[in-house]
């Protein structure tokens, strides 16, 4: 019964590393670009919604601040692309990088600046509730954050798999001249995904700032999701939150299972072997690319 707790809880902490990495695959599966401040965002999703919803704060009903937290997080998305990202055009992959790098920093002193670096918790009606099965206890909040992010994935793989935008998306990763010959507006399709990719990292940290507690550090966790990326197959939706689902679950059991100086580095040494033995990762999608 112990391990199907691990389990739960692994399960429900993957899914918060899978949404980052969607994040990450979104942008890359529709600019080949790579931004690491995914994670920032999700904690200043976080900020946002404590800040609108809180008492100690604006004191918003939660379901009221909700969609003006995500809106906030597309319209900064959409604004990076728009004010920063687009004057990189022509650039190499190395100068995005370094920019979103650069950019965590900022986030991250920002959210102290405004918001402290105190821990703290996310109100919200889910808070203390629990569902049990059998001998097992399951948080409402960690059953919201798999429901969601099982949704959000399926949702976000029919759109890019079966509309027209989706596809438009993909085409102009693929070849961004080609497609604005085809008449596919590249500049604002680039910026209707960075503003999606912002709203996902809004939900990741509102899911997580319900279930625990957050500081402007909690950005960092981008890296584990970025490991979940590469380990699921960097540009496939469902391996960006398989590989966020087996870094989730390798977590707690190594903590439970090996010394504590070795468990940290459990999902880091799955990274290595993923990429020694398939570099392209154990979900991924390889394609021609079309010139």
């Amino acid at each position: 019964m112990d391990n199907a707790q691990l389990l739960i809880s692994g399960l429900a902490n993957g899914c918060v590393y899978g949404l980052i990495a969607l994040g990450f695959v979104l942008i890359y599966k529709a600019t080949e670009a790579v931004n690491f401040a995914q994670g920032d965002f999700m904690m200043l999703g976080a900020f946002v919604t404590i800040g609108l919803t809180n008492t100690e704060y604006m004191g918003l009903p939660f379901w009221l601040a909700l969609p003006i937290s995500l809106g906030i997080m597309g319209a900064l998305g959409y604004l990076l692309d728009r004010l920063i990202i687009r004057r990189l055009f022509g650039e190499s992959q190395t100068a995005v990088v370094i920019l979103t790098i650069a950019l965590g920093f900022v986030i991250r002193f920002a959210a102290g600046l405004i918001w402290g670096h105190e821990p703290q918790t996310l109100q919200n009606p889910l808070a203390g509730k629990e569902v049990r099965f059998g001998g097992l206890v399951l948080g409402m909040e960690d059953v919201a954050v798999i429901v969601v992010t099982i949704l959000l994935t399926w949702g976000l793989y029919v759109f890019f798999s079966r509309t027209k935008l989706g596809l438009a998306m993909q085409g102009a990763s693929q070849n961004q001249l080609a497609a604005y010959y085809m008449g596919i507006p590249v500049k604002r399709v680039q910026g209707f995904i960075w503003a999606l990719a912002g709203v996902v990292a809004g939900i990741a940290g509102i899911l997580f700032a319900a279930k625990g507690s957050v500081d402007p550090t909690t950005g960092l966790l981008g890296i584990k999701a970025f490991a979940a990326a590469v380990i699921g197959g960097f540009g496939s939706l469902p391996g960006a939150l398989a590989g966020g689902l087996i870094v989730g679950v390798i977590e707690p059991f190594a903590s439970r299972y090996i010394a504590a100086g070795y468990s940290q580095i459990a999902p880091y040494a799955l990274l290595l072997a993923v990429l020694i033995f398939r570099p392209n990762g154990l979900f991924s999608q390889v394609r021609v690319k079309k010139v």
